[in-house]
């Protein structure tokens, strides 16, 4: 199993970059492949053409809506089944299934109350679930903290997203510093500016430097993307050989032939 994981703040194209991953994946790798979105404000279930229903965040909330509601003993839920084997068939019931894509939703962020055993049990879950697959592409949001606390224990790659200004170099470099803190393994980690016009300007350049992150890839913006995304097609139907594309590519050969 290879898990790649994306983070960066809102607007710099991580969930498009993730879409771009996992069409090569389909092109040019074989084996099933298991997206996860774990940002709560990210659409990958739209960039490849997906339909969620129902999501892990909202299978820990009415866990707990259970547990606090019912007179049963600690530890029963529904059927008798342990709080494990309910969150499993749910988690199993969620997954969306695709010809070579599933896709797994996390959804919202926690409400009030004491998540740490349902997400630790939740972890054991989506660590199990990936281990089925060749390839797993998880979609984070910037704190990381799905990554962290409910998703998984190991990343392979982590790409750092950023649009080409100071500001989200940044967010980057900060992100950077988060990690030695998690409660992950990160192989590897990479820099990747999105959208970027021409060449990289020279003070970004020097930016780029000074975070001492390793830039794999700039990503040119790209208007065969625009136009997908207005009209609300999937990106795993774009054209291979558009400039977005082809860098992309070039990012997860790398990746992948590290």
């Amino acid at each position: 199993m290879t898990t790649i994981a994306l983070a960066g703040k809102g607007g710099t194209g991580k969930t498009t970059i993730a879409a771009l991953l996992i069409r090569y994946l389909l092109e040019e790798r074989d084996g099933a492949i298991l997206a996860i979105d774990a940002d709560p404000a990210s659409n990958l279930n739209m960039v490849l053409g997906v339909e969620i229903g129902q999501t892990v965040g909202d299978i820990r909330e009415d866990m707990l809506d259970i547990v606090q509601s019912s007179s049963a003993m600690a530890g029963s839920m529904p059927g008798g089944m342990s709080k494990q084997d309910y969150l499993d068939y749910q988690v199993q019931m969620a997954l969306v299934e695709g010809d070579r894509v599933d896709m797994l939703s996390m959804g919202r962020p926690e409400g009030p109350g004491c998540y740490c055993a349902a997400n630790q049990m939740l972890r054991v879950i989506i660590d199990r679930l990936g281990k089925q697959y060749d390839y797993v592409v998880i979609d984070n949001e910037a704190g990381m903290e799905h990554l962290s606390r409910r998703t998984t224990r190991d990343v392979d790659t982590l790409l750092l997203v950023t649009d080409p200004t100071q500001r989200g170099l940044v967010a980057a470099e900060q992100m950077a510093r988060m990690v030695p803190g998690l409660e992950i393994g990160v192989a590897r980690m990479y820099l990747v500016i999105n959208r970027l016009r021409g060449e990289l300007p020279a003070p970004l350049a020097t930016t780029v430097e000074r975070t001492g992150l390793p830039l794999i890839k700039t990503v040119p913006e790209d208007s065969s993307l625009a136009e997908f995304e207005f009209a609300g097609r999937p990106l795993l139907d774009l054209p291979l050989d558009i400039p977005a594309y082809r860098a992309v590519h070039e990012i997860a050969e790398r990746i992948l032939n590290h």
